[in-house]
């Protein structure tokens, strides 16, 4: 049997994260305390029970804070590299991606640095590989609960993605986890600011944005509630664990 080594992993974790000011005044996101420990600690221990080990780390506001804690990933089990932003030239999250090519290779996963993703990520990315399209975005069927929905997800296939324009007959929404080629990301300058977001949607425009559809529910701490739900689940889930052993 041949076995496919996992692809890299890139959590985006520059942000300004404003939304949750002023906890987020002196400290970078990820490193919010959720369930005991920063919310990074979870994130590490997600990514290496499932078998990845290469995190590409792209930080930029209060960023050495998450170098300091994360280290080289040894302590999770995982090899931790840093693609590294200036307060002073924050390049967005699509930005932040294309200058993080180099440590990224041909292609990889993308998680954002806010989202605890309670699922399999294997058979995502396996979708991914066997698709042949540029980018990959897991979905779930949100029908407006948790936050705006902003996919028309149909057959597979992204027909149709917009963050800053959701349609009101979207049902799904971006699940937080993706997956890029290298000649997704090429098409844009390096250095250049730009969005993740917009790269998916010129994808989907495109006809090169596959679809994978999760059934689990997401957790973030993008939000003041989000980091309360988050915080309370993975509590639960911590102690269960403990239970079990």
């Amino acid at each position: 049997m041949i076995v496919t080594a996992r692809l890299p992993v890139a959590i985006l974790a520059g942000g300004l994260a404003t939304r949750l000011y002023p906890e987020t005044r002196d400290i970078p996101k990820s490193m919010l305390i959720v369930a005991g420990e920063p919310f990074i600690a979870h994130q590490m221990r997600l990514l290496a029970g499932q078998g990845y080990r290469r995190i590409i780390m792209c930080i930029g506001n209060l960023g050495e804070q998450i170098e300091d804690y994360l280290r080289d990933g040894a302590a999770f089990d995982v090899e931790v590299a840093y693609s590294r932003e200036t307060p002073e030239s924050l390049l967005g999250t699509g930005g932040a991606l294309r200058q993080a090519l180099p440590l990224l290779g041909e292609a990889f996963l993308v998680l954002y640095g806010d989202s605890y993703l309670p699922t399999p990520f294997g058979p995502a990315e396996a979708h991914f590989r066997a698709s042949g399209a540029l980018g990959l975005m897991t979905v779930f069927r949100n029908e407006g609960r948790w936050d705006i929905s902003n996919v028309h997800y149909r057959d597979g296939r992204i027909v149709a993605y917009s963050k800053s324009q959701p349609a009101p007959d979207m049902r799904f929404i971006d699940y937080g986890l993706g997956g890029l080629r290298r000649e997704a990301l090429l098409r844009y300058d390096l250095g250049a600011r730009f969005d993740l977001a917009e790269v998916y949607a010129g994808l989907a425009r495109d006809g090169q944005l596959t679809g994978y559809e999760a059934s689990e529910r997401f957790y973030e701490i993008g939000s003041f509630q989000g980091w309360v739900e988050t915080n309370t689940y993975l509590s639960h889930s911590t102690q269960n664990a403990g239970r079990k052993k």
